[in-house]
């Protein structure tokens, strides 16, 4: 089962309602697009209209040009290199296979969620999470041309070339609801209450 005291609804799309947009994950102190695969028919949606289905390079101009109620920032989840949890160890190329919990989409699958090698039986509050097509990463150091990517469908981790077709979930580094007050309103304000004060001395 999903560890749901680690997750905290996060952007409702009404005010005050539980219709979260996003997710946040207090043990990662890491937020999570609510929709996995949020890019469909986007203007990145080229390959297969409709499927969400992306390159590594447009995957990660999509995740950045995401806004989600005023909140940008948004980035491709994290792959943590050496990862002595993974199954296969290769100091050359990187360390994959199954039960990889190092990376941020690993960490999600086994600790998270509570799924188990070779089974997504679990997907918690999030919708639309793609079992028949891996989920893109940060870029093999390695490798450079190539990317690491997660498949939800059997919890492994792999690198593969950049111009695969595969899905992408926004993640956001931090809790999106400690947003900072923008420096002008912050501005703004401090100004009033200036002004307030004046007002007053008259």
């Amino acid at each position: 089962m999903a560890n749901a005291s680690s997750l905290s609804g996060r952007l409702p799309a009404t005010s005050g309602g539980t219709d979260y947009q996003a997710y946040y994950d207090d043990n990662a102190d890491l937020t999570w697009l609510a929709d996995a695969n949020a890019a469909v028919n986007s203007t990145y949606d080229t390959y297969t209209p409709g499927s969400g289905l992306m390159t590594w390079f447009n995957a990660t101009d999509w995740v950045a040009s995401l806004d989600v109620a005023g909140v940008t920032g948004w980035r491709l989840p994290v792959t943590v290199q050496p990862d002595a949890s993974c199954s296969v160890q290769n100091s050359t190329f990187g360390d994959y296979g199954q039960g990889c919990i190092g990376g941020e989409l690993g960490n999600i699958f086994y600790n998270v969620l509570g799924d188990t090698a070779g089974s997504l039986s679990n997907v918690g509050p999030f919708s639309n999470i793609q079992s028949g097509s891996p989920y893109w990463s940060t870029e093999s150091v390695s490798i450079p041309s190539y990317a690491w990517y997660f498949s939800m469908d059997n919890g492994s981790q792999d690198a593969t070339g950049k111009y695969a077709k595969y899905s992408g979930w926004a993640v956001q580094s931090g809790d999106v609801s400690a947003v900072p007050v923008p420096a002008a309103v912050w501005l703004f304000g401090s100004g009033l209450l200036g002004l307030m004060g004046v007002a007053r001395r008259k």
